[in-house]
């Protein structure tokens, strides 16, 4: 089976950075879409970012200019580069992916969710 595995979450302080990283393992064939969400304590889970197999990449207004969102193919891996963090970016952050993938019979395609990794900007 797949999964992805997220890392990278903390405490920071207004205007600090984190780097999240999301590794996606299992019988892979193909990785396409892959993307960040978050969600905070009462509000509905919103798209960060999303990045395409051919790293074309589309952001939130509120994080445009702030967070870099990349891909490494031969690895499997999607990241979030997120400077000049805000308390409003305060959340639990979701990796996201469309992955074709060998059930073992046939290949089938699905999306994917990781466990999610709490990010909290306070002073």
């Amino acid at each position: 089976q797949v999964q992805l595995v997220e890392s990278g979450g903390g405490l920071v302080q207004p205007g600090g950075s984190l780097r999240l990283s999301c590794a996606a393992s299992g019988s892979i064939f193909a990785i396409n879409a892959m993307g960040w969400y978050r969600q905070a304590p009462g509000k509905q889970r919103e798209l960060v970012a999303d990045i395409t197999s051919s790293s074309r990449a589309n952001y939130a207004d509120s994080v445009k200019d702030r967070f870099t969102i990349s891909r490494d193919n031969a690895k499997n891996t999607v990241y979030l580069q997120m400077n000049r963090l805000k308390p409003e970016d305060t959340a639990v952050y979701y990796c996201n992916a469309a992955i074709t993938y060998n059930t073992g019979s046939y290949p089938s395609r699905n999306t994917f969710w990781g466990q999610g990794t709490q990010v909290t900007v306070s002073s």
